[in-house]
């Protein structure tokens, strides 16, 4: 009986840090470049490039390349919220792609390439819709759409992690002071 109420006091305490942990979801432009830079964000436990916003169920990248199943390049973030918050996710998202390009980032072109932020509570949307609208009182046309999250599927194994692979920097995103 001890030992049970050890090990359930063990994974109480594992639970308490998991609820800890958020996910944020963006999209914005090459998820290759959104994922090293979010990476190398203070309280990000993990970067993951997938693909959501569509239609088609487990889609590869020669589909959503395609432009047929109106999904999305983008990443999920796993933060600790007691590091970082969203709202300091998504200034620094807004500063490391462009969020007045329509369907592209720089030589990206295509809906697939399109900034667009997944909220999972009102409150993010809410967070989301306060960053716009400083975006635009400093004059930016900001494209960026927001859209309930849905499905997030997982890219192939070769798009995990690629600039951390290849050693590398991405020439598909750059850092912009905005706020």
């Amino acid at each position: 009986m001890i030992k049970q109420d050890k090990k359930e006091s063990k994974n109480s305490g594992n639970n308490k840090i998991k609820s800890l942990y958020k996910i944020a979801i963006f999209a914005g432009g090459c998820f290759w470049g959104v994922e090293y830079y979010m990476q190398a964000q203070e309280g990000v436990i993990s970067v993951e490039s997938g693909y959501t916003g569509g239609c088609v169920e487990n889609p590869s990248y020669e589909q959503v390349k395609s432009q047929k199943t109106g999904h999305v390049e983008a990443v999920k973030i796993t933060y600790d919220s007691t590091i970082t918050d969203y709202e300091t996710l998504l200034r620094f998202f807004f500063e490391i792609h462009d969020p007045t390009q329509n369907d592209r980032q720089g030589i990206d072109i295509g809906s697939q390439y399109r900034s667009e932020i997944f909220y999972q509570t009102e409150e993010e949307k809410i967070i989301i819709l306060g960053v716009i609208a400083i975006l635009k009182n400093k004059g930016y046309q900001v494209v960026t759409r927001v859209t309930e999250a849905g499905p997030f599927y997982l890219a192939e194994a070769y798009h995990q992690d690629y600039f951390e692979r290849h050693e590398g920097e991405p020439d598909c995103h750059f850092y912009t002071p905005r706020f």
